[in-house]
């Protein structure tokens, strides 16, 4: 894997968000878009960070109403406090407020009153109840848009920088991992690391510490071994033969899936299988299969814009034409990576346009109680660039072979 082009030449996310935003503003024929909520808010989120970009408080004039300059607003952190923030078409307007005594939609709502009078305002449609009402209470009819969601589908270059950034700590963990794998004794088809059996409790750990020491924050996301649909086997209250508590064992495919949050709030997405002491057969070709589903989905994005649904197809076409015939042997998942570890394009017919950046996931069931599964991040770029994969660990079934790039 190599090192992906970048998916745009300049144009920053506050570029992006405001001429996606006067457009729907003006089909709407809308007043202003408002957003209320926590940090923790994909959308607060993405509207913050887009205008740190270019956006500075003029403090001396209003505090609360953000206009264009060469500095960002000072962070926040992740915390709880709430927020509303509006954009007239022109200037962005500012509320936060950690008091149960004031509603940061409240001042928002009376500032955008005196501003631009009654009308219409849109609105995302997770706006809280409460924050609608204090809208609603100062004259403006509200419209639900999802045009902040739409925008997120596609990434400019800093955001592709922050989710690179991401997925190195993903990379980290996951090499962390097959270290510990490959540094494994086995008793009796047992693994054991220092003396003690190789729990996927332990490896979780351990693929974490990884993350946490490459500057990343797993976020409960890493998983070991996890169920055809993505339930995680490593929660330490789980009982039966695929808890957190049963010792990994050699010849099994070891499943190791996670998806931090970068230090830039961007998330990466990676997932690798490991066999210790295999003896190839079904799951070296399951192996060839998945990998070489990779190396087409690439060139079909390269070529043209597809949706995610013609993508999956792809990626399963490419492993089935490795013998794999049986219905419920092969699973494929494409969906967006940004803000959220999923995210669009993720339905269906939704496009994988330029600038797009999605995880792609294929996998292949070994046995009843097994799968084969890699994951990873790809670029759609502008242009004539090729469609590339983030740089990860090697997606060699061997745990020693983490060390190669």
């Amino acid at each position: 894997m190599t090192s992906a082009p970048s998916p745009t030449t300049g144009e920053t996310a506050v570029d992006s968000l405001e001429a996606a935003l006067n457009e729907e503003l003006e089909v709407h024929e809308a007043v202003a878009f408002v957003i209320a909520g926590t940090r923790l808010d994909p959308t607060i989120q993405y509207c913050e960070l887009a205008l740190e970009e270019s956006a500075t408080v003029d403090e001396a004039d209003d505090p609360t109403r953000i206009t264009g300059g060469d500095h960002g607003p000072q962070p926040v952190g992740r915390s709880r406090e709430r927020f509303a923030l509006a954009f007239d078409g022109d200037a962005w307007y500012a509320e936060r407020s950690a008091s149960a005594s004031s509603h940061p939609a409240n001042a928002l709502a009376m500032k955008l009153a005196d501003s631009s009078g009654p009308g219409t305002v849109l609105a995302p449609r997770h706006i809280p109840h409460d924050s609608a009402l204090y809208l609603e209470e100062a004259g403006f009819e509200l419209a639900s848009s999802a045009v902040v969601s739409r925008i997120r589908a596609t990434k400019t270059e800093r955001e592709v920088d922050r989710i690179a950034s991401a997925q190195a700590a993903a990379t980290a963990g996951v090499r962390r991992g097959g270290t510990a794998l490959s540094s494994a004794a086995i008793d009796d088809e047992t693994l054991v690391l220092e003396g003690e059996p190789l729990t996927p409790a332990r490896l979780r750990r351990l693929v974490d510490e990884g993350i946490v020491s490459a500057g990343g924050f797993p976020e409960a996301n890493t998983v070991v071994n996890p169920d055809p649909e993505h339930n995680p086997s490593t929660l330490e209250e789980q009982a039966g033969p695929s808890s957190a508590a049963d010792p990994l064992r050699a010849g099994e495919p070891i499943v190791v899936q996670t998806a931090p949050r970068g230090p830039g709030d961007y998330h990466g997405g990676l997932t690798r299988t490991f066999v210790v002491d295999g003896d190839g057969g079904r799951e070296r070709r399951a192996h060839v299969g998945v990998t070489q589903s990779f190396r087409s989905a690439a060139a079909m994005l390269t070529a043209d814009s597809e949706s995610v649904t013609a993508v999956e197809a792809d990626l399963e076409a490419e492993v089935r034409a490795f013998g794999f015939e049986e219905s419920d042997a092969v699973q494929t998942r494409v969906s967006g990576v940004g803000l959220e570890p999923v995210e669009p394009p993720l339905e269906g017919g939704d496009q994988i346009e330029p600038r797009s950046v999605v995880r792609l996931e294929s996998a292949v069931r070994i046995d009843d109680g097994s799968w084969l599964r890699i994951a990873d991040v790809l670029v759609k770029p502008d242009g004539e660039q090729r469609a590339a994969y983030l740089e990860g660990p090697s997606r060699s079934l061997e745990p020693a072979a983490m060390g190669d790039r």
